[in-house]
């Protein structure tokens, strides 16, 4: 939980830098490649017509079918809505309902694509627009301004009219409504006969690992989209993805950095709770997309925190580690102007009520309490998917550290370095002689520990020694494990009452009376 202060200080106050920098306006790239992704705001052009609205469709199906379509009323399946949440907890209701939420309108020309995007007639303080296809008759939310933009008919959400209607060719409609609306030039060459389901892989290369072989960005959302038509899917363990509808026209692929095993990495102009990564406009058929070091630096970035974070959690279950996971929902923020790290855990009630918090936050105070991270991701000096994957498995570490011991432990934690680093003149960590320092102690100890001992088990060598040279001492934990006490056993001892070091041995003692000589021997070895 490094230089946490420092942190907590600069988070709001960089990360407008950050998420915001606008660039340059070049606005002549068709097709974006991993190297050049822009993450600034999305650029729109003008309103087009959607041709899956029921006029659109009705038109198209008259133009194939003249005499079917006189006796054959379309009706929607799907309705295109925008909300304006005014609050948080507005803003929680429409995310809980369940559908895939964009923060730009789907039925215009996106004339440079981009991360996010915020509606320009509304205070950048403020909650954008959020757009959503809904299937028809699903109930909107109550008290929440609401906007029904269009009635849409989509073939593959109406099982029951295609079966009544065998002879009716819906992929040649949706056709014909493209080029009425004025969009053929959208259709896809592959699929002017029949259309096709997007699907392929998503794999990543850690020179380190695997032979250099490229391997999967595991458990992320894949989004796919052709106006108000949409898919989804997370990537398997091995990268794959394959969606569910067909397409007759090219396909704007996203990639969302919320994981299927419940974690979001970043926000996107803090309003949407999950990085998006634009991967540009590419054939029905599908797209492979290979991410390597010399990729984009944001996506290279996303998706080792990804899997990483992804890994780990598979990992703590009973038949690996056998330690307690991070929590459900958790957050992950990267900062790719910080080299510093830190599990502040604030989404899930850590330290936001602090005085001293608020004192240093300021202004930035209840921004941070409502789109709080609980992990935060320094990457500025980390250009290695090994260097990544080390801080992120310290940080969740100590995420699972703070389900064990619970808030009032990691408040006190947080607050002893916030005083430590202005008392001690910017030492990170203190220097152990303060009040609460045990729970820096303790909690360091075991955050070293896991990274060290998960960096090891994924890249062999020697042991790293990360840690070892600060006032605390990992090697303990490192000593017991290599007599003989897993994991399991040392955070079974990570209590909410083992609040320094010497509490820390009693417990061990308490649990494995039969190791009693082992662990005095490694407690007395760095006694002080």
């Amino acid at each position: 939980m490094k230089k946490e202060l420092y942190v907590l200080t600069m988070i709001l106050l960089t990360a407008a830098v950050q998420s915001c920098d606008f660039g340059k306006n070049n606005f002549d790239v068709e097709e974006e490649t991993l190297e050049n992704l822009s993450h600034d705001m999305i650029v729109l052009g003008d309103k087009l017509e959607d041709p899956y609205s029921v006029d659109n469709m009705t038109k198209a199906l008259a133009s194939l079918y003249p005499t079917k379509a006189d006796r054959l009323e379309i009706q929607p399946t799907d309705t295109y809505v925008r909300f304006l949440p005014k609050t948080e907890e507005e803003y929680d209701r429409i995310f809980d309902m369940g559908f895939q939420i964009m923060d730009h309108p789907l039925d215009y020309q996106i004339v440079k694509d981009g991360d996010y995007y915020h509606d320009p007639e509304i205070d950048e303080d403020e909650f954008t627009w959020l757009y959503c296809v809904l299937p028809e008759g699903t109930a909107i939310p109550s008290g929440i301004e609401c906007e029904i933009l269009d009635k849409c008919y989509i073939s593959e959400n109406d099982p029951v009219t295609r079966a009544a209607e065998p002879d009716i060719d819906w992929d040649a409609v949706e056709r014909e409504s493209f080029r009425l609306t004025g969009n053929s030039a959208m259709l896809d060459d592959m699929t002017k006969g029949s259309k096709s389901a997007p699907k392929g892989r998503v794999t990543i290369v850690d020179p380190s690992y695997s032979g250099g072989k490229p391997f999967g960005v595991a458990g992320v959302k894949v989004v796919c989209n052709s106006f108000v038509k949409f898919a989804t899917d997370y990537t398997d363990r091995d990268g794959y993805y394959e969606m569910k509808k067909k397409y007759s026209s090219k396909v704007r692929y996203r990639l969302l950095f919320h994981n299927e095993k419940s974690f979001d990495i970043g926000f996107n102009k803090i309003i949407i709770p999950a990085s998006t990564s634009n991967l540009g406009k590419w054939s029905s058929e599908g797209k492979d997309f290979e991410i390597t070091s010399s990729s984009d630096r944001k996506l290279f970035c996303r998706c080792v925190v990804n899997n990483a974070t992804y890994d780990y959690i598979t990992r703590c279950g009973e038949d690996d580690l056998d330690i307690t996971a991070p929590p459900k929902k958790l957050r992950i923020w990267i900062f790719q102007g910080m080299n510093v790290s830190s599990s502040v855990m604030m989404r899930h009630g850590a330290i936001t009520e602090n005085s001293l918090v608020k004192k240093f936050l300021g202004i930035y105070a209840l921004i941070i309490k409502i789109f709080s991270p609980d992990i935060t991701i320094g990457a500025k000096n980390l250009d290695t998917y090994a260097g990544l994957y080390a801080a992120t498995c310290h940080e969740l570490a100590h995420s699972s550290h703070f389900m064990k011991a619970g808030k009032d432990y990691w408040d006190k934690l947080i607050v002893y370095v916030l005083k430590s680093f202005i008392q001690e003149g910017g030492v990170y960590y203190g220097s152990g002689s303060d009040s609460n320092a045990g729970y820096c102690e303790v909690a360091e100890m075991w955050a070293y520990y896991m990274q060290n001992k998960l960096f090891n088990e994924r890249y062999g060598g020697e042991m790293p020694t990360a840690g070892s040279s600060h006032w605390f001492h990992p090697q303990i934990f490192r000593y017991l494990d290599e007599r003989g006490m897993t994991s399991a056993q040392i955070f079974k001892a990570l209590t909410s009452s083992v609040t320094d070091r010497v509490k820390l041995r009693n417990k061990l003692l308490e649990l494995y009376p039969e190791k009693s000589t082992i662990i005095n021997q490694v407690f007395d070895r760095y006694e002080e």
